[in-house]
């Protein structure tokens, strides 16, 4: 993995959200859409909900331990982007363990990204939420400084 990929560069305080409504698979897929695209460079809303609900129907990003990484690739989208979600009462989510997912990472990122770091920052984030510690952290998080921080204290926010 490089070690030039900067984690913390493809957060955003606009890609930030502290407490999922959405109840369903469906209506937390819709709502990060809809925050992502209030926030970067979205051409098309419908296109993206439909290429990452198509992902999920070939098999859920719900990785286990609450943590779902919802991801992929879309001419809908301008630039790789991750946005953070949590979900305080959990969504069923299908996920792997069959535990409601509270902690949410959505990876977007267009067809072809020239730096080729969309499966990397896959890995790395994966390897963040491996920690306990860590993912109990993130449930706790109420702002995107906390958010930065515990990515800093990880280690994989360089």
């Amino acid at each position: 993995m490089s070690n030039d990929l900067q984690l913390l560069s493809y957060f955003d305080s606009a890609l930030f959200c502290s407490d999922l409504a959405g109840r369903s698979k469906g209506a937390v897929l819709k709502e990060m859409v809809e925050c992502v695209a209030r926030s970067h460079g979205v051409r098309d809303r419908s296109l993206l909900l439909e290429m990452l609900e198509r992902r999920e129907s070939l098999g859920s990003t719900g990785i286990g331990k609450g943590v779902a990484i919802p991801h992929g690739r879309s001419l809908a989208v301008v630039s790789l982007r991750v946005l953070f979600a949590r979900s305080l009462k959990g969504v069923e989510f299908d996920a792997v363990d069959s535990k409601p997912v509270k902690l949410f990472f959505l990876i977007v990122a267009p067809p072809q990204d020239k730096k080729n770091e969309y499966l990397p920052l896959l890995g790395k984030i994966a390897e963040l939420v491996k920690e306990k510690k860590t993912r109990d952290r993130l449930l706790k998080v109420e702002d995107f400084a906390q958010l930065r921080a515990v990515l800093e204290e990880s280690g994989l926010g360089q």
